[in-house]
């Protein structure tokens, strides 16, 4: 049966998600995919065209002839013939995102692609709205968190000394209200969801404890 598993994870920015879901699919040899980096893509291709990231009408305008294609095997991620998989994990990046995000016309395009993917079954995919709109029927959902101060270190990590802490503290607090409050799709718990603090738990922790939740599920 875990061959078969649809597995949906969600959380906020720095919960640790992309490296969960990674070691997780890889665990139980499930396709791996990330829904973040979609958006990112798809937000820097909008940026990259000149259209007004704050204009419905002209973000609905390219994405009905946008083209989005994600690799399951090796998270590549192309938008109108161009790969942005090399720029996707940039704070630039990330803030674009989460405003074009918001705009119905993006998540409709990217929802029933996602959908489209998990169609086959056999995945682990993360994002901010997998358990509660994406995927509500997955076999598992998790939902990751942890305190803020906690995900800016992480994402500061990431980016290098040369973002400062406070900035990175910044935006992450201004991502949160964004995805917690916009009309579209909020960044929630689905009520069935497992909820982990990854706070104190290294990301092979968090796997461990997923797995230990899985296999509970598997024999009741």
């Amino acid at each position: 049966m875990k061959s078969s598993l649809v597995i949906a994870i969600d959380g906020p920015s720095g919960s640790g998600k992309t490296t969960v879901s990674r070691l997780l699919s890889e665990e139980l040899g499930l396709r791996y995919v990330d829904t973040g980096a979609m958006y990112r893509a798809v937000a820097l291709a909008v940026y990259e065209a000149g259209v007004d990231v704050e204009s419905a009408e002209a973000i609905e305008a390219f994405c009905s002839g946008a083209a989005v294609e994600y690799d399951t095997n090796t998270g590549a991620i192309v938008v109108n013939g161009k790969d942005y998989t090399g720029e996707i994990r940039s704070l630039e990046a990330g803030r674009v995102a989460s405003i074009v995000s918001s705009k119905s016309a993006v998540r409709s395009l990217l929802v029933d692609y996602q959908r489209g993917l998990a169609r086959e079954g056999a995945l682990v995919m993360e994002g901010r709205d997998i358990g509660t709109v994406v995927l509500p029927g997955a076999d598992l959902k998790i939902f990751l968190t942890a305190p803020s101060g906690v995900r800016a270190g992480r994402r500061q990590a990431e980016l290098g000394p040369d973002v400062t802490a406070a900035h990175v503290s910044s935006e992450i607090d201004a991502r949160d209200r964004r995805d917690t409050t916009r009309a579209n799709s909020p960044l929630k718990k689905a009520e069935d969801a497992l909820g982990i603090d990854t706070s104190s738990l290294d990301a092979e922790g968090v796997v461990a404890k997923i797995l230990g939740y899985i296999e509970e599920r598997l024999s009741n």
